[in-house]
């Protein structure tokens, strides 16, 4: 079975062959309903969405990237509440009993690190992480890296920068992995506070791929020398309810607006996984570097190429 638990799993080739055909789906949605390209050996293939923590934007562009494939999709919105696991039962328990009605691919996102994992050990089916607590979330990294390269055309010798909550941020932890193993000569600026800092062991692995990085807790040094800079929420809902505010207060200290703006490159990108609160103005939305929307819709696409990938016989 192919699983998708790790952006790491991926190499070069594959995000080429990936991207290729995210593109062809992308170029397919600017035809007539009726000629546009389906996957047809997915022809009522069933997609299962199993999501135990609150999501828009990844639930439904799975959901969608299967109805345009021609799949068949039944999604649980709100695990945490209203699946087994409220009585007591175990995720494995959950994943076995689903992967026992015989569903094509099933698509988890869960709060507990290394969730997926657990699943794809246990299930008869293909399992997609969809995230994992503050652990990765390898699709939305995939997304983020094609649309960086959709944006900027070229996929080497980026220098990226890259700010928020880097700690807690699962977004930030798999592109970086996947910037690191896949692209030639990458090299970033981490832009936090001190308590939010990225994680030990994403640097330990920046280390490995000898993959040049520094941290500062400037975001008007760091701007100028971007060509893509990558802007993340402080994630509150990982964090004590006591701490929280004193999180949200940090966040506004690290906020891109118009005069940020004025410090980035005209041919910089400025990206955010979303959803966001005060740290990305809506003023600058207008701005031809704010590529967030477009990031988000680019998630579509690529997530009907890896399903394709996934269910490839």
């Amino acid at each position: 079975m192919r699983h998708i638990l790790k952006s790491q799993q991926f190499d070069r080739p594959c995000l080429d062959k990936l991207f290729q055909r995210a593109s062809e789906h992308r170029k397919s949605f600017a035809k007539p309903r009726q000629h546009r390209s389906r996957g047809y050996f997915l022809q009522d293939r069933i997609l299962v969405n199993l999501f135990w923590e609150p999501s828009t934007r990844t639930r439904l562009s799975f959901a969608l990237a299967g109805l345009h494939l021609g799949m068949k999709v039944e999604t649980t919105e709100n695990a945490e509440e209203f699946s087994s696991t409220v009585k007591g039962g175990s995720l494995e328990d959950e994943i076995r009993v689903v992967s026992s009605y015989h569903p094509d691919v099933i698509v988890i996102r869960h709060k507990t690190e290394g969730a997926a994992e657990r699943a794809a050990a246990v299930s008869q089916v293909p399992i997609i992480n969809a995230g994992d607590g503050a652990g990765e979330h390898p699709t939305q990294g995939l997304l983020d890296l094609c649309t960086i390269l959709w944006e900027k055309g070229y996929l080497d010798g980026w220098r990226v920068v890259i700010g928020g909550d880097l700690v807690k941020g699962r977004a930030v932890h798999s592109l970086v992995r996947l910037l690191a193993k896949c692209c030639e000569n990458p090299s970033f600026i981490f832009v936090s506070p001190p308590s939010l800092r990225l994680n030990e062991d994403t640097k330990a692995y920046l280390r490995k791929q000898r993959v040049h990085f520094i941290e500062t807790e400037s975001t008007r040094e760091a701007l100028p020398a971007a060509d893509v800079v990558y802007w993340t929420r402080v994630q509150l809902e990982r964090y004590p309810e006591g701490e929280r505010q004193r999180y949200e207060d940090l966040a506004r200290q690290y906020a891109i607006g118009l005069e940020e703006l004025e410090l980035m490159p005209g041919d910089a990108v400025l990206m955010h996984p979303l959803p966001r609160n005060e740290e990305v103005s809506p003023d600058v939305d207008a701005d031809h570097r704010a590529a967030y929307f477009r990031q988000a819709q680019n998630g579509m696409y690529v997530r009907m190429a890896l399903l394709e990938w996934v269910l490839e016989e």
